[in-house]
């Protein structure tokens, strides 16, 4: 489930209080009085068996008697009435409820169901949507709903704030409250047994009356539920989190490097960074994002100067963006020289730009005009100190009308109490970001920039991957069998490197050997120096017990080092079996980096990507990053970027930058492992050596397990269905028909520039040049899991595309909007009904219901088409248009 049935939940037109009360401090008369205070005009029914009337109103014996069925009802009654509530009330038609109640974790009346359980069963007949239980409810201040126990009323705004923490909803609200800010939703999820995050965002992102989303979250129940929801949602507007939880849990027992090293809250910050959402750190912070995103510019950039009359002041901003990672922008001779013509000589010649303390009101729209126009700053932060010189409130009057007309982001910080009151709040009321203190406003920016790199890697179209050959996945799979099916979960090292030569990751080449002697024979086959290595199912990290030794230059060297490792872990480790030992030549690479690349599972988010420094020291240097997979190559460059290491790999002095691309594709072929080994849980290539000439993995630790999920479900996010392609004759030529890829976005741009007038307006209802970069993203990088677009390619993929039909199903898939558009020169040869039936397939296959889509009556090929494949078509808006419906199931 998703949006259904919730506009009952949020739109209420009737209410009723399940076990109203006039019992003062009871909840079911904070309930009743909070819906009468707060303005709620809809008819308002007190259900309570004990009562005749609650206060002025008629109380009703049982939700049966009724006069009719209220759209929403609040349960107030202890919990073991829960589920029996909730069948009264979706027999009586009722879609919508808010369970206060707390205590349904506890068991039913059925052996081994719960409360909330048997109150789901209940509720599942009838699509009735629940809220809660154990929540503090739901307020919609424009239409006065105040449907909770809260001890106050939200204010009409244009925030929807969603909490998990009934106890920091209440308290969230008096402190928004105390500050003028103001609601469209206050929603309080509770314990969210039905209505989740992923539900209310889904909502909440088409809601007119929300400009931002603030969510206070403690965990997250459906992964791929809510990931689809806040990228669509992410889309649209703004939606800012705080998450409890950041700190380690301590360190947990893993098999791998890689498993210790993914935290949870690394996992939730990738998950974050992927949808495109907001990250703050606290309640105060969550606030000034969703004013800062709210009322500033689009930034374009990351670099920030700063205008000041005080140079204290001006340090403390500079300081505050450098701690957090941002950038002042270096401004250049030009800008200089403007400053240096309308700034006394003592000015700070730099960014910040101190313009003095006893700065006259020109100094200030003088020097904030030229760092407006100056195209090497992408925001301004303007502070001002009071001073008797001249009154904060004529500073304001004078930059106002500059603030307002800037094209890019201006933030304002007016330091003081009640001298700059009135400077405040006429930013303020001009729509002008406005902070209390530099390091607020410095963080603010830094918010900005933080929000725009997330909302762009949304819309970036990545670079084609790099043309590899497919894997092996009959190997890989052999692989894990003979694992599993010899009860272990730990590949050994050759299988381990044989699963990533499936994969066409560079590996050494390794002989295994049973004893001392085969060693040292298999060592001078290969020619010297050798590593010889330990083989243990027992011993993951070999180094830890002297398994490994390195650069052995002769037999005598291998046999001697082969000795002295049984002896070491007959000491250390007397519970492990030796297996015999692993013989790899020497790889000599002096200036190569340690990397690891690795993969971990999350409990909630399912398989992470690891990527960062390597070697034995690993888990100390600490220095990683995670991505969820499936990667692109731009993905996984931005991975690489988030590490330390990375400014390393560049190049420094004389040593050259790796192969980029290599490490990329490297990146890549795991994220393919990941999507296509559903036995898959942990992965460590540690070290991958990594330099100029490429890279190769010269060590593998492999974690299998039965798989429990089917497919791909494991994943957050679905990764491109492969198994949709398939080639088909069209005119006399083969073509594939395949879902689009984020790398397509480059072709659909050039399809589209080769359409005639005549067809792109057909397509878009309207004359268009070309199709904006942003949208090109948006079309080229779908959410295979709730839209489709299937393109038409030559066989080959050697020229650009042919046609394309897209269908955006809604949360609940219900039904699926469709267009489609084909070539000019690829017209009248049937590719039209092929897309067609493609889509129709795949949407039946899945289960929507239906199908409907819009044209201009004009375009009579689209209207036959659709009556072809059966749509039932009628004319609709003044006949200028047709409405095109298909019942599918």
């Amino acid at each position: 489930m998703s949006v259904r049935n919730l506009e009952h939940l949020f739109r209420p037109q009737s209410v009723a209080v399940i076990g109203a009360s006039e019992r003062e401090r009871s909840v079911g008369a904070v309930v009743m009085r909070n819906l009468r205070e707060g303005g709620f005009s809809g008819p308002l029914w007190p259900v309570n068996p004990k009562h005749k009337r609650i206060g002025d109103l008629p109380a009703w014996p049982s939700v049966e008697a009724l006069p009719q069925a209220p759209d929403l009802a609040v349960i107030c009654t202890p919990a073991s009435t829960v589920p029996g509530l909730i069948a009264e009330l979706g027999r009586k038609g009722t879609r919508a409820a808010v369970v206060l109640s707390a205590g349904l974790k506890g068991p039913s009346g059925d052996a081994g169901v719960s409360i909330e359980q048997a109150m789901l069963q209940a509720a599942k007949p009838y699509l009735l949507r629940i809220l809660g239980p154990n929540c503090v409810g739901v307020l919609v201040p424009g239409i006065g709903l105040n449907a909770s126990f809260a001890h106050a009323a939200a204010q009409p705004g244009p925030l929807a704030f969603v909490s998990q923490s009934g106890a920091l909803a209440t308290a969230m609200l008096d402190w928004a409250n105390s500050r003028g800010i103001g609601f469209s939703h206050f929603i309080s999820l509770g314990d969210s047994a039905d209505v989740d995050f992923g539900d209310v965002l889904d909502y909440l992102a088409s809601d007119g009356d929300t400009r931002a989303v603030l969510l206070y979250m403690e965990s997250v129940g459906s992964a791929r539920k809510f990931m689809s929801a806040a990228r669509a949602a992410a889309r649209n507007k703004p939606v800012v989190l705080v998450k409890a939880g950041r700190a380690p849990e301590g360190a947990k027992a893993a098999a791998s490097h890689t498993g210790a090293l993914a935290g949870a809250d690394d996992v939730f910050d990738a998950a974050v960074r992927r949808a495109g959402l907001l990250r703050v750190g606290s309640l105060g912070d969550l606030f000034d994002a969703a004013e800062t995103l709210a009322r500033a510019k689009p930034l374009r950039g990351d670099r920030l100067a700063i205008v000041t009359n005080g140079g204290g002041a001006g340090v403390l901003a500079a300081d505050a963006l450098s701690i957090g990672g941002g950038h002042l922008s270096a401004l250049t001779p030009a800008t200089l020289a403007q400053l240096d013509a309308a700034l006394p000589a003592t000015w700070s010649k730099g960014n910040p730009v101190d313009i003095i303390g006893d700065a006259p009101v020109e100094r200030y729209t003088a020097a904030l005009q030229t760092l407006l126009d100056a195209p090497e700053v992408d925001a301004v932060l303007f502070m001002h100190a009071p001073t008797a010189i001249v009154p904060s409130t004529d500073i304001a009057a004078a930059c106002l009308p500059r603030l307002r007309e800037a094209s890019k982001p201006v933030l304002t910080c007016w330091l003081g109490g009640a001298v700059v009151q009135a400077a405040q709040e006429a930013c303020e009321a001009a729509g002008i970001p406005t902070y209390e203190t530099p390091e607020r406003a410095a963080a603010a920016f830094l918010q900005l920039a933080d929000f725009r790199r997330n909302q762009a890697a949304l819309l970036q179209t990545p670079p084609a991957a790099p043309s590899t050959s497919a894997p092996d996945l009959a190997a890989a799979r052999a692989v894990i069998q003979q694992a599993l099916d010899s009860g272990r979960e730990l590949l050994n090292e050759p299988e381990a490197k044989t699963l990533l030569s499936a994969f066409g990751i560079p590996v050494v080449a390794t002989r295994t050997v049973n004893s001392v002697a085969q060693a040292a024979a298999a060592a001078s086959e290969i020619g010297f120096p050798v590593v010889l290595k330990i083989l243990s199912p027992q011993i993951s990290h070999k180094s830890d017990v002297g398994g490994v030794a390195l650069n052995l230059q002769s037999a005598d060297e291998v046999r001697r080092a082969a000795e002295r490792m049984q002896q070491r872990v007959g000491e250390l480790r007397p519970d492990a079996t030796l297996d015999g030992f692993t013989v790899q030549q020497m790889v000599s690479r002096p200036r190569a980096h340690e990397l690891i690349v690795g993969v971990a599972t999350d409990p909630i988010f399912g398989p992470v990507i690891l990527f960062g420094q390597g070697g034995t020291a690993v888990e100390v240097i600490r220095d990683r990053a995670v991505a969820l997979p499936p990667l692109n190559m731009a993905l996984a460059a931005d991975l690489v970027s988030r590490t330390r290491v990375a400014s390393l790999l560049a190049g420094y002095r004389d040593r050259a930058a790796i192969d980029m691309r290599a490490l990329n594709t490297t990146l890549l072929q795991v994220s393919h492992m990941v999507c296509d080994l559903a036995e898959l849980v942990e992965l460590d290539i540690n070290p991958l050596l990594a330099d100029d000439h490429g890279v190769i993995a010269l060590d593998a630790r492999v974690k299998v397990r039965v798989a429990t999920s089917p497919g791909d479900s494991r994943l957050a996010i679905r990764p491109y269905p492969a198994h949709l392609e398939e080639e088909v004759t069209c005119g006399g030529k083969r073509i594939r028909l395949r879902p689009i890829r984020p790398e397509d976005g480059p072709r659909l741009q050039s399809f589209y520039a080769h359409a005639t007038p005549a067809d792109m307006r057909l397509r878009f209802f309207m004359s268009r040049r070309e199709v904006p970069q942003t949208e090109l993203a948006r079309y080229s990088q779908i959410d295979y899991d709730r839209e489709m677009t299937f393109i038409a390619v030559p066989a080959d993929e050697s020229d650009g595309m042919l046609g394309e039909v897209r269908a955006v199903c809604d949360p609940d898939n219900l039904s699926a909007e469709f267009a489609v558009q084909v070539g000019t020169e690829s017209q009248r040869h049937g590719l039209g009904r092929l897309l067609m039936d493609k889509m129709l397939g795949y949407l039946r296959e899945r289960g929507t219901r239906e199908m409907v889509g819009e044209c201009l009556a004009e375009n009579t090929g689209m209207g036959h088409l659709a009556r072809s494949v059966g749509f039932n078509v009628q004319a609709q808006g003044g006949a200028d248009t047709l409405a095109m419906r298909l019942k599918l199931v």
